[in-house]
């Protein structure tokens, strides 16, 4: 068969001529095939309907594939066979066109990434050839009845004699290969898909046996994906094709065939039917594993955004990394000198833990300490060597360089570029939590030494009187609250009672409160009446402004006559607190006043109060009776029960049992500071 210069029509009847032009779409080889049948049919050559629709097929696909153009379909039918033309308006020379093999008389040794078509055409057709016109390039091919004489030399522009090879594929054979596909609802499909092609191209070119072995860069190597007949012998030459696939994947066809000049071709094409749908196999599976990375990344995210602790941060890193990303993990932190600490590590296999403390605890020009301290001063990855094989990536968040991420190989692979990306991912998001612990953590020690300092180090111990305290801070421990109590000495050798509640928390709060505190000792210590104290404190709070008020209960306690304490009591918008009597019963006693900083000028009644021994009186703040749980409050009538069976007992343990029973109302954790202050006479 050879390629010829032009298609011979003339002598044909008229009626078995169809000429149509037909757009450039995916419907145009369709109607091609219509065109050709109806001409077969009216000609009486429906046995030449099986290659004439095959050939047809190919050059109308492959034109609108590259040359995207309209199409113009001649079909002409005579005595003894048919031509059919297809021409298309693409601009260009006839190289840039041309999509079939280059073909010489004696074999086609090579097939193009497009040379399917023209390899079938060349197969199947009788004679076949390109037209180059100034509008564009024609394909034509000629099909001959069986056993019919061809046109006399240059009736058809071609060559008389059509050489034919008897061991060569029928148009039903090929026409299978072609339109063999994978079970779209298969799980894996590619096995039984590459299996049927094998067998198919096997069987067409009589090969003992062949494989195709496929490596998906997983690390496991070329793995078997079909096999047909016997194993290829030792001895025996096999022809050999590459899969065309991109990295990581790579494979290749063996055939056990004796050579014919269409063992090689058909080979080919198996290959490149196979390795489409390989492509296929990898973009897919490829968009599982990046949806299964962002999956990862958004719990990882997640997980270390919980953990507002430095130490449990740093040590989640590794469990997250290990074994998914490599067979070890090791996050170092630097300090303020560059100078990196192990704060982490974890080993797919716990039995190398030691070895791998020991490696990245050596030092040296070589060692994996010298290049965890080169990628954190570089801010670049740095591939890591022997004997503990990965790469290093710096920890940064915010500009600021915390320490490396150091992660070793797969055991049975190099990371991939996808996962390389993954841990760069990885670092940052752990950078990021690791800087976010370290914030709170300042500002958790900051508030606590904030609190601390506007509380009472110790209570005094005082002949007769118990003083005891409970305070438990809101659930957010890096929030400054606004609850404070104090016991002060008076001048007159009685004591000063304290327990205030300002608005608000945070720094304002905590403001506010240091200055209620200090105004009111400053005070005291002159020697000013309580109502006094209450005013002028008041007139602070009003010229402060800022919207912030204050509750204050105020109590000096003094002796009494016999063995009773006397007590005045001042309240400034705080909750009456509960006496509790040592022979039982609880109560609430006091006057209510008002709150200070909300008007110029406040009302504070005094209640006096006589303590007999072991009577205690029992001050809190509003974070105890409105300790929630769901829709219901703790409230004060259940305060005042929780302390009536408290009679008797001394003030640390009368307000250690209040504190647990307010903490154990709800599960919850504190939403307001709890503050509780228990005066008793202890007079024997």
């Amino acid at each position: 068969m050879s390629a010829e210069a032009g298609p011979a029509t003339a002598g044909a009847p008229d009626g078995a001529i169809r000429r149509v032009r037909l757009p450039a779409d995916r419907r145009t080889p369709a109607a091609a095939r219509a065109v050709v049948r109806s001409v077969l049919t009216e000609s009486h050559l429906d046995e030449l309907a099986n290659e004439a629709l095959l050939l047809t097929t190919e050059l109308t696909t492959n034109a609108v594939e590259h040359a995207r153009t309209e199409l113009d379909i001649e079909v002409v039918a005579d005595a003894i066979g048919l031509t059919v033309t297809v021409s298309d308006f693409a601009p260009g020379s006839g190289d840039e066109l041309t999509v079939g093999a280059r073909n010489d008389s004696t074999e086609i040794d090579q097939v193009s990434e497009r040379g399917r078509g023209l390899l079938l055409v060349d197969h199947f057709a009788s004679r076949w050839g390109t037209t180059y016109l100034p509008t564009g390039k024609g394909v034509w091919f000629r099909l001959d009845r069986p056993g019919a004489d061809p046109p006399a030399e240059g009736t058809d522009g071609g060559d008389p004699q059509v050489s034919t090879d008897r061991s060569a594929p029928s148009a039903s054979a090929m026409s299978e290969l072609m339109q063999t596909a994978p079970d779209l609802y298969a799980d894996d499909p590619l096995p039984d898909f590459a299996t049927s092609l094998l067998s198919r191209v096997a069987e067409m070119v009589g090969a003992a046996g062949g494989t195709i072995r496929l490596d998906r860069g997983d690390g496991q190597g070329r793995q078997v994906l079909a096999r047909f007949g016997r194993p290829p012998r030792p001895d025996s030459d096999l022809l050999r094709v590459p899969l065309t696939v991109h990295r990581p994947y790579g494979g290749e066809l063996e055939l056990d065939a004796a050579p014919s000049a269409y063992a090689r071709p058909l080979a080919v094409l198996t290959a490149e039917r196979l390795s489409l749908h390989l492509e296929n196999d990898r973009l897919r599976r490829a968009d599982v594993r990046r949806q299964v990375w962002l999956t990862f990344l958004a719990e990882a995210s997640e997980l270390l955004a919980q953990s507002l602790d430095v130490d449990l941060t740093m040590a989640l890193v590794p469990q997250l990394v290990v074994p998914r990303l490599g067979q070890w993990c090791a996050v170092h932190t630097a300090d303020e000198w560059g100078r990196l600490r192990l704060a982490a590590a974890s080993h797919a296999d716990e039995s190398m833990l030691p070895q791998l403390h020991k490696v990245l605890a050596e030092t040296g020009q070589d060692s994996i300490q010298a290049r965890l301290r080169e990628a954190s001063r570089s801010a670049a990855q740095i591939p890591l060597g022997g004997p503990m094989e990965g790469f290093a990536v710096p920890l940064i968040a915010r500009g600021e360089r915390l320490g490396t991420l150091a992660v070793g190989r797969h055991q049975r692979h190099r990371h991939d570029p996808d996962e390389v990306a993954v841990l760069e991912d990885v670092a940052r998001r752990a950078a990021l939590a690791i800087e976010n612990a370290r914030i709170h953590a300042e500002r958790r020690r900051v508030a606590q030494t904030l609190q601390q300092s506007l509380l009472p180090p110790v209570l005094p111990l005082v002949d007769g009187i118990g003083f005891a305290a409970e305070y438990v801070p809101t659930g957010d421990d890096a929030e400054v609250g606004g609850d404070f109590y104090d016991v002060v000495p008076l001048p007159d050798g009685r004591w000063l009672v304290v327990i205030g509640d300002v608005s608000g928390k945070g720094v304002q709060a905590a403001a506010v409160t240091g200055l209620v505190r200090d105004v009111i000792r400053v005070l005291v210590g002159d020697g000013k009446p309580l109502p006094e104290v209450l005013a002028r404190l008041n007139e602070t709070l009003v010229e402060r402004g800022g919207g912030r008020y204050c509750t204050l209960a105020l109590a000096a306690v003094g002796p009494g006559p016999g063995d009773e304490l006397d007590v005045s009591l001042h309240l400034a918008g705080h909750d009456q607190p509960v006496l509790l009597a040592g022979a039982g019963g609880a109560g609430f006693v006091g006057t209510g006043g008002t709150a200070l900083g909300l008007l110029d000028t406040i009302t504070s009644p005094t209640a006096k109060i006589a303590l007999s021994p072991g009577d205690s009186l029992i001050f809190y703040t509003d974070g105890v009776t409105e300790r929630r749980r769901g829709r219901e409050l703790f409230g004060t009538d259940r305060l005042r029960d929780a302390a009536a069976p408290l009679a008797g007992y001394s003030a640390d343990v009368v307000a250690a049992r209040l504190r647990s029973a307010a903490i154990n109302f709800s599960v919850e954790p504190p939403r307001d500071d709890i503050a509780i202050l228990v005066l008793r006479n202890d007079a024997i």
